[in-house]
């Protein structure tokens, strides 16, 4: 590949004016070290940065892009609706449309409050259920991460585990021995809290698959487990689906697990790739919001006219031609070809997947929870990184993400990638 000299000017400017050269974390590559690529433009599964190189992308803004980058239908629909204005203070037919087409898809959305962030759909749930409940505890698990607001960053995951900080500084301590935390995949956990702070918690907020540690996906009764012991206890069930959500079916995949949450909070690929948030719920807790109810929540640009527009030209085409059965085959062929790669050089490691989203953990032979997440080699995995690069691939640059695949991989695409990472996971031995 060609020196990334432009790539490496820009970081050098937003060294200057941006802390850490980003705007989100997640984005640096301290974890695997070097410089980030700037990205100029991309179309379907291609990227291309700034000094003109290309990749195949399995980053997809993490997780909007599932009909790939730039489609057609869904970029008409932004050019349309910016013809007729960015946004305007006001209601509009389209945030009435996409409610609609998320509580036709989505049975416990009787109702639905749309926001401009999964960290803003995060905050509104636990202030609903706060309000609902007269409590003020919450439980969440030990590597899963639900935005950024002070109540959510305890041993949150991603980005905090990433970069070693399982804690944000600037988070008040009175505020955070609110969160109680519990580990991922155990019932007893959860249970050892309830029993430690009874008629104290309102709600149990959870990735329904865990994406943030790395893909984890929940034991088989987890979740239904977690939202009997929850009811019992008189707390709510949340359902953090800002990944999850119209990824892995068209809907909410923890409906399809035979759990119904209190409250869902979604994100990502509702935008279309455009910033926006939402969380949705039956009526007789959604109406608690403000104007309706007593609970304040606000946003000049929730509802974003763009945003919207792009979400809903979205969810047709993910209507119209139901793509999932081909997102799980993309998904099941390269979660096939890691694992033979792990084998042919004799690698301790292991792949999680769920339909299009998975993770290659080099180090633990399975991860069930963020303990055993935490036992990845993060030196071989850099070295796996960079390797990738270099080959034109683009993974998420941290152990503890979910690869993300689009409609726009083909079988070549997918083929392309197993040999990169055969040859890679080489150079990382």
């Amino acid at each position: 590949m060609r020196t990334p000299k432009i790539s490496r000017e820009l970081v050098n400017r937003a060294k200057v004016k941006i802390p850490g050269a980003v705007n989100s974390p997640v984005r640096a590559w301290n974890a695997v070290g070097g410089s980030p690529i700037f990205i100029e433009r991309a179309a379907g599964a291609t990227l291309t940065d700034a000094d003109g190189r290309q990749f195949l992308d399995y980053v997809c803004s993490y997780g909007p892009t599932i009909l790939g980058h730039a489609h057609p239908r869904v970029i008409a629909a932004i050019a349309e609706q910016a013809q007729l204005g960015l946004g305007f203070g006001a209601p509009t037919r389209l945030e009435v449309e996409l409610a609609e087409a998320i509580s036709s898809a989505i049975k416990c959305a009787e109702k639905v409050r749309l926001v401009s962030s999964g960290t803003e759909a995060g905050m509104t749930a636990l202030r609903i259920a706060r309000a609902a409940t007269s409590r003020e505890n919450i439980i969440k698990f030990d590597g899963c991460y639900h935005g950024h607001s002070d109540s959510l960053l305890v041993r949150a995951g991603s980005g905090g585990m990433t970069l070693g900080q399982p804690d944000s500084g600037g988070v008040p301590k009175a505020l955070a021995a609110l969160t109680m935390v519990a580990r991922y995949n155990s019932i007893e956990s959860v249970e050892n809290l309830f029993r430690a702070a009874p008629q104290e918690i309102a709600a149990v907020i959870v990735e329904p698959v865990a994406a943030n540690m790395g893909v984890v996906n929940p034991l088989p009764e987890f979740l239904q487990e977690l939202a009997d012991l929850a009811h019992r206890n008189g707390a709510l069930l949340i359902c953090d689906e800002v990944i999850s959500g119209f990824r892995l079916n068209f809907g909410s995949v923890s409906e399809t697990m035979g759990v119904a949450p209190d409250l869902i909070m979604l994100g990502k690929i509702i935008g279309g790739g455009m910033p926006v948030g939402a969380v949705a719920g039956p009526a007789r807790l959604m109406d608690l919001l403000a104007p309706a109810g007593p609970v304040y929540q606000a946003g000049t640009l929730s509802g974003n006219p763009l945003s919207v527009r792009a979400g809903l030209e979205t969810l047709k085409v993910l209507r119209e031609s139901n793509v999932y059965a081909q997102l799980d085959a993309s998904g099941a062929r390269l979660e096939g070809g890691l694992r033979a790669a792990l084998k042919k050089h004799a690698q301790t490691g292991c792949v999680n997947r769920a339909g299009s989203l998975l993770t290659m953990f080099l180090g633990p032979k399975r991860v069930i929870d963020a303990d055993e997440a935490r036992t990845s080699d993060g030196k071989k995995f850099a070295k796996f990184f960079h390797a990738m690069i270099e080959r034109g691939i683009n993974i998420p640059p941290s152990q503890f993400e979910a690869m993300f695949i689009s409609t726009a991989h083909s079988d070549a695409d997918i083929d392309r990638t197993i040999v990169a990472a055969e040859e890679s996971l080489a150079e990382a031995i």
